[in-house]
C-alpha cells in the first residue's frame, strides 16, 4: 500500500473531515448494492467481501405482476457494456462479434417487380475495439425490426446496417439474409412446372469508408463425366456392349459483388448459369423429360474444371459483377471422393486457406 506523506496526510485531514457513521453507513450500502447487483463489477473493485450477509430468504413464486419501472431498470447490471478491467483474455480487437440464424419472416423484392415473403435467416456482426467488454447483441435485432414490414433489397439492407452501426459505435459491420427462393421451373418437354428453390444469400460489408455487396447462389446440376461417356461409347462400338457413363447430383457456389447502378436479380444469376450449364437438376419428370434429360447430359458432358470455367465466362461477360468466387463440387457416383475446383476473379476472394468444412456444406440433399 502506498504511505501518504504526513504533510499530505495532514492537509487532507484538515480540508476533508471524517465522514460521519450516518455518511459511511451510506456509501457501504452503495458499495452492499453494487455488490448485489454486479457480482463481477465488485470483484474488480476488490468488493467481493462486502455483499449483504446472513441468511437471505429467496422467494420460489414467479412475481407476473412486477413492473420493471425505470429506476429498477437502472439498477440492473450490464456486464457486456462493463468496465475494461472486467475484459478476459488478451486486449485484442475482435475482427467480428454479433448474431447468427436470427429467423424472421420478410418481403423481398422480384425481378417482375413482386415481393415474396420468406423464412429469412440473418447474420448481423461489428467489429469490437480492444478496450471494449462487448456488445449489446440484441440491439442487431432490434435495429432489424425498425425495418419490419419493408422490402428488402440491398440498399434496405444497408439501411439496417447503418442503425445498428450507429447504435453499437462500431467502424465496421456485417449483414448477411439467407434464404431459400423459389422459381417457377418447366419440364423439357411434357409441359409441365414446377417450383425450384436455390440457396440465396445477400451480404453487405462495411470497412471504414468502403462497401461491399455481395450476392451469394448455389447451383445444383448434374454433371455427365466425358472420359466416362467416351469410354461407355467405345464399349458399344467396338463390343457392341451396353455401357452407361456416371453422372452425379453437383453444386456450383457462386459468390459474386454486386457493382453499378443496375439491379443484379436472382434471377439473372440464375439465368446464367443455365446458360452455362444447361444441365440443372429437375422438378417435374415424365418419362420423355427423362429421356430428354440424358440426351442433354450426353450434349452437355463437363468436368469439374470445365464447370468453373464455363460460369466464370458467363460471370465475367456482366458488366454488374465485380470481382466473383466459384466453387463447384462434382459428388462423384463413381468414387467414394468428390471433385472439387475452385476459380476467383479479384482480391475480394483470394484466400489462401479455405473452412475446412467448405466442399462438404455444398452437399444439397433431396
Amino acid at each position: 500500500m502506498t504511505m501518504i506523506a504526513p504533510t499530505l496526510a495532514s492537509d487532507i485531514k484538515k480540508s476533508s473531515p471524517a465522514p460521519s457513521v450516518d455518511e459511511a453507513q451510506a456509501a457501504l450500502s452503495v458499495l452492499r448494492r453494487l455488490a448485489a447487483h454486479s457480482p463481477a463489477e465488485a470483484a474488480a473493485l476488490g468488493l467481493s467481501t462486502l455483499a449483504a450477509s446472513g441468511d437471505v430468504v429467496l422467494n420460489r413464486t414467479y412475481p407476473k405482476d412486477f413492473v420493471a419501472d425505470d429506476n429498477y431498470k437502472a439498477t440492473l447490471p450490464d456486464l457486456q457494456n462493463g468496465p475494461e478491467s472486467l475484459i478476459k483474455g488478451t486486449r485484442r480487437s475482435i475482427q467480428h462479434v454479433g448474431i447468427s440464424n436470427f429467423r424472421l419472416p420478410l418481403d423481398h423484392r422480384q425481378r417482375d417487380g413482386g415481393l415474396i415473403s420468406l423464412e429469412t435467416s440473418i447474420t448481423g456482426s461489428v467489429s469490437l475495439d480492444a478496450a471494449k467488454k462487448g456488445i449489446n447483441m440484441s440491439r442487431i435485432m432490434r435495429s432489424f425490426y425498425g425495418h419490419a414490414g419493408e422490402a428488402f433489397d440491398f440498399a434496405r439492407i444497408e439501411a439496417v446496417l447503418d442503425s445498428y452501426l450507429n447504435d453499437l459505435e462500431s467502424g465496421d459491420a456485417r449483414l448477411q439474409l439467407s434464404f431459400r427462393y423459389p422459381m417457377i421451373k418447366p419440364s423439357l418437354r411434357s409441359g409441365l412446372e414446377g417450383f425450384q428453390y436455390y440457396d440465396v444469400s445477400f451480404e453487405s460489408v462495411r470497412q471504414g469508408e468502403d462497401s461491399l455487396r455481395i450476392l451469394h447462389l448455389d447451383y445444383v446440376y448434374s454433371s455427365t463425366c466425358p472420359c466416362s461417356l467416351e469410354l461407355s461409347e467405345h464399349a458399344r462400338v467396338s463390343r457392341g456392349q451396353i455401357a452407361t457413363p456416371h453422372s452425379q447430383r453437383s453444386v456450383a457456389r457462386l459468390s459474386v459483388v454486386v457493382q453499378g447502378d443496375h439491379p443484379l436479380w436472382i434471377e439473372d444469376l440464375v439465368g446464367m448459369c443455365n446458360n452455362a450449364i444447361p444441365t440443372e437438376t429437375q422438378v417435374m419428370v415424365k418419362r420423355e423429360d427423362e429421356q430428354a434429360f440424358a440426351e442433354l447430359n450426353a450434349s452437355n458432358a463437363i468436368f469439374v474444371e470445365d464447370a468453373v470455367r464455363l460460369l466464370c465466362e458467363a460471370l465475367a461477360g456482366d458488366d454488374r459483377i465485380g470481382d466473383f468466387r466459384v466453387i463447384a463440387s462434382h459428388q462423384e457416383s463413381l468414387h467414394s471422393h468428390d471433385a472439387v475446383s475452385i476459380l476467383t476473379r479479384g482480391q475480394t476472394f483470394s484466400q489462401s486457406s479455405h473452412d475446412p468444412r467448405l466442399f462438404a456444406s455444398l452437399v444439397h440433399t433431396g
